[in-house]
């Protein structure tokens, strides 16, 4: 298959595009670069600097590369940007991801997967873990913006007859992911403390996230190729895990000497979501494998190695 993927220079999508390759498949790969990195680019995807907010550069992707399925992790994902511009966050993520529903209708396109967000969509939960019937009640504007598309998809879906799988994430941690703040606290700690600072917890560190590995990811979305059309799935282990306990876990591993410092808690940010993921386990045969404690060991394996990729 020709798959397209979006945000593919991005710690996440990138891992995607390299199993695509792996299993044979004919991989283009297009980013604007504003966060990702050309270097985690795989060097045999087809490459497009292209930004989603550009419906003429979309269409020279897709005259050219003629995607059959299209992967879309392209987004912009930080929740207290979201909450600071939130037109600019609905600009990228739904009118960007407009933008491109457009273009697969016009070409065609077979299959569509899209990464939404199980940690945002949700608000404060009524119960944990939250499930896909769970009441949508967003607590930032990024977690409206992910949920807006989910109905686009279904419309093209009912009147178009293009076959939508979404893929709802908890928090992705692992390798490639950018220390310097691509959401990610895991990373975003394991590179102060290699170089001896000491990072700070916003709140009292009890807020509970379902950390999930970056290849657990990437399989759910090599079964969403066959399986899943028309359906939303949540990912996770079902299991909260706070911000004191992934900062002790590194601590340990890494030796760090320094406790850590407390700020006040920041606008946007829920204090608990874990995701019960029951269903992609019934209709994709989908399970995570690699546990958190492995998971931290190996992405701190990466950082002090040092390469991109």
């Amino acid at each position: 298959m020709r798959i397209l993927v979006t945000g593919g220079a991005g710690f996440i999508a990138s891992h995607v595009a390299d199993r695509y390759l792996a299993m044979g498949h004919e991989v283009a790969v297009l980013d604007n670069l504003s966060t990702g990195f050309r270097e985690v680019v795989p060097p045999t995807a087809a490459f497009y600097e292209v930004d989603l907010r550009d419906p003429d550069g979309l269409g020279r992707v897709f005259a050219g590369f003629r995607p059959e399925v299209v992967n879309h992790h392209a987004a912009q994902i930080d929740v207290r940007k979201s909450v600071d511009d939130p037109a600019h966050d609905a600009m990228i993520n739904v009118v960007g991801s407009c933008h491109l529903l457009m273009e697969c209708r016009r070409a065609g396109v077979k299959r569509f997967i899209y990464i939404s967000s199980g940690g945002a969509m949700y608000g404060e939960p009524r119960y944990l873990p939250a499930d896909e019937s769970h009441p949508v009640a967003p607590e930032a504007p990024y977690g409206i913006s992910k949920h807006t598309v989910e109905h686009y998809l279904e419309v093209e879906r009912r009147l178009f007859g293009l076959q939508t799988v979404v893929l709802r994430y908890p928090n992705i941690y692992g390798p490639r992911q950018n220390p310097k703040g691509e959401a990610g606290v895991n990373a975003i700690f394991i590179g102060m403390m290699l170089q001896g600072q000491t990072p700070t917890i916003f709140g009292d560190g009890e807020a509970l996230r379902d950390y999930l590995y970056v290849m657990d990811a990437v399989e759910a979305n090599v079964l969403a190729l066959e399986k899943g059309e028309g359906e939303a799935y949540n990912l996770g282990w079902g299991v909260g895990i706070s911000v004191n306990q992934v900062y002790e876990a590194l601590r340990e591993l890494l030796a760090f000497p320094h406790p850590v410092i407390h700020a006040a808690p920041r606008a946007g940010e829920i204090s608990r979501i874990y995701l019960n993921a029951d269903k992609a386990r019934r209709e994709l045969g989908w399970a995570p494998r690699v546990e958190f404690r492995e998971g931290l060991s190996r992405t701190v394996d990466f950082f002090r190695a040092g390469s991109p990729r």
